[in-house]
């Protein structure tokens, strides 16, 4: 596994830290609102359908949280470790033997793109998150297509979150970024279907935003 390349090893072994600290945080977070969620909208009674309803209710906002702490774990963790993410693109193309200048905004400077660059595609994910909670008071159904819209939401910010290094380096713009995901919009589901079950893993998931600027150095956007 690249990753485990001793050049790139050094620079993964200075990010884990704040990478746990920002999951340890979300992940109490994650816990908090699934409860909350669940307190409101579990129906109470009797009846044995009562009871299959209550289980349903408590697996949609289980699912609704785990997405909502997927967003913020990458959104945050991005930003946390966006210095040490440029300097590991920098060594993945020095071991592929190309030539990649090194970033000349300083530590603020990457912090704060990576944060800027997150802005408009969350403003997306904010519009669907507002048509889920309309649709999320409509008993069942309703929740059930209010998983599914914040869903696919939530995996097309995952995706746009992590191409972000890469794409950075590419010097794609954001329209740039979404004709990339439209154009293979196959690809980038698996991936960030893979990603969403890797964040579910615990340790593992402290890899995935490494492992995705190392994933995707070879993709064509990333040479572009």
């Amino acid at each position: 596994m690249l990753l485990l390349e001793p050049s790139l090893r050094s620079v993964l072994w200075r990010m884990l830290g704040l990478l746990a600290l920002t999951m340890l945080l979300v992940s109490g977070g994650v816990f908090w609102l699934a409860d909350s969620l669940a307190q409101q909208w579990v129906p109470v009674g009797d009846a044995w359908y009562w009871q299959l309803l209550g289980w349903l209710a408590w697996l949609v906002a289980l699912l609704l949280s785990m997405f909502a702490g997927a967003i913020a774990y990458v959104t945050l963790g991005s930003a946390a470790v966006a210095p040490w993410l440029e300097l590991l693109a920098e060594r993945v193309a020095e071991l592929r033997g190309e030539e990649l200048p090194a970033c000349p905004l300083g530590w603020l400077g990457i912090c704060g793109q990576s944060l800027a660059n997150a802005l408009r595609p969350l403003l997306s994910l904010m519009v669907a998150g507002v048509i889920a909670l309309l649709l999320w008071w409509i008993p069942v159904v309703g929740q059930v297509a209010a998983t599914i819209i914040w869903g696919f939401a939530s995996l097309r910010y995952l995706c746009l979150s992590l191409m972000d290094t890469q794409a950075s380096r590419a010097g794609l713009d954001y329209g740039e970024r979404l004709a990339e995901w439209r154009a293979h919009r196959g690809f980038w589901l698996a991936f960030g279907g893979v990603a969403m079950v890797v964040l579910m893993v615990p340790l593992l998931n402290l890899l995935l935003l490494p492992a995705a600027v190392v994933g995707l150095a070879g993709s064509a956007f990333a040479q572009s």
